[in-house]
């Protein structure tokens, strides 16, 4: 099976380099840059769970897809949301009408655009959950143990393709497990996403610090007015669920931020319409606190954007398409 891995930062390059070293068919879609970083020091991962040090991974540029010859069977695709737009249009040279897309971003409107730029059999359901970075060499640094990556078919539906993907996904180094529900597990995720990007953004904080101040139930009610969202739109979270959320949100002395807070602290752009807000637009009825919440994240792109335009704006498009800035956190 031929893997197509959109990028080559963190997130992509982790999975990319743990599925390379295990034998699989891969090749890694990246900028000029970061194709030229990776035949120069290799693709390096360091991590709980083993190092690799790969030499001359396989990479190819935007510039020269559109020469191969051959389709793409499965591309894995982690991206920012606010580039999904730009990395449709880098990939797109690889899908075949058997191409299958194997997404891995937060929250669910992403699988709308990629239903309207390709096609709803050819897009899976997926998710991750990890957290990693890469360093100023360029190097992948997997934080913690978590290296987990979950799909599966949105309609349950079992074919030679998910089969074939099963087989090139499942003992490849890292926690991969196929789902028969997996938009019900993404829109758990989603929820809980949510409510910990909402509460660390707006509080500015880890959570162990938002219950030192006493304030773990706001962290509660957000997780509720997630909740009660996924649950209008039939989709509601499992008791177990909501319990695993509920005691991560609420861990006394927890380091734990969401991405999005160290993307805020690093003056960068974020996901705030695709995680935030999209939840949000999809209730009729008032969520005060998710309100504020995108209210406050808002207000911080309001700033941003005038803020660049002092200094003169110039797009993360490429960097957040094929492979994040340095020193910059992924979480999934």
């Amino acid at each position: 099976m031929r893997v197509l891995v959109v990028g080559a930062g963190s997130i992509g390059g982790y999975f990319g380099g743990r599925l390379l070293a295990a034998g699989r068919n891969v090749t890694f879609l990246v900028r000029s840059q970061r194709a030229a970083q990776l035949a120069q020091t290799g693709l390096i991962i360091r991590s709980p769970h083993g190092d690799l040090d790969l030499l001359t991974p396989p990479t190819i540029t935007v510039e020269t897809l559109s020469t191969v010859s051959e389709p793409f069977d499965l591309i894995l695709l982690s991206v920012k949301a606010y580039s999904l737009d730009a990395a449709m249009d880098s990939f797109a040279p690889a899908v075949a009408p058997h191409t299958r897309i194997l997404p891995l971003l937060n929250g669910m409107r992403h699988l709308d655009q990629l239903d309207a730029r390709f096609s709803a059999d050819q897009v899976l359901g997926g998710l991750a959950m990890i957290s990693t970075m890469l360093d100023a060499q360029g190097r992948i640094l997997h934080l913690g143990e978590v290296d987990n990556l979950v799909f599966g078919t949105r309609d349950s539906a079992h074919s030679e393709q998910i089969e074939a993907i099963s087989t090139t996904l499942l003992g490849a180094g890292f926690a991969a497990r196929r789902s028969d529900t997996i938009v019900q597990e993404m829109w758990e995720k989603w929820v809980f996403i949510a409510a910990c990007a909402g509460i660390t953004c707006l509080m500015r904080a880890a959570i162990g610090d938002l219950i030192a101040a006493d304030a773990g139930d706001l962290a509660v009610t957000l997780l509720s007015e997630c909740a009660a969202i996924a649950a209008e739109e039939g989709v509601a979270s499992s008791t177990a669920a909501l319990e695993r959320s509920r005691a991560i949100l609420t861990t006394p002395g927890s380091p734990l931020t969401a991405s999005m807070l160290r993307d805020i602290e690093n003056g960068s752009p974020i996901e705030a319409d695709h995680i935030i807000g999209d939840l949000l637009h999809r209730s009729a009825k008032n969520k005060t606190m998710l309100r504020t919440v995108y209210a406050h994240l808002k207000s911080y792109e309001a700033r941003r954007t005038h803020e660049m335009g002092q200094i003169g704006s110039r797009s993360p498009m490429p960097d957040a398409m094929l492979g994040q800035k340095e020193g910059q956190h992924e979480t999934r």
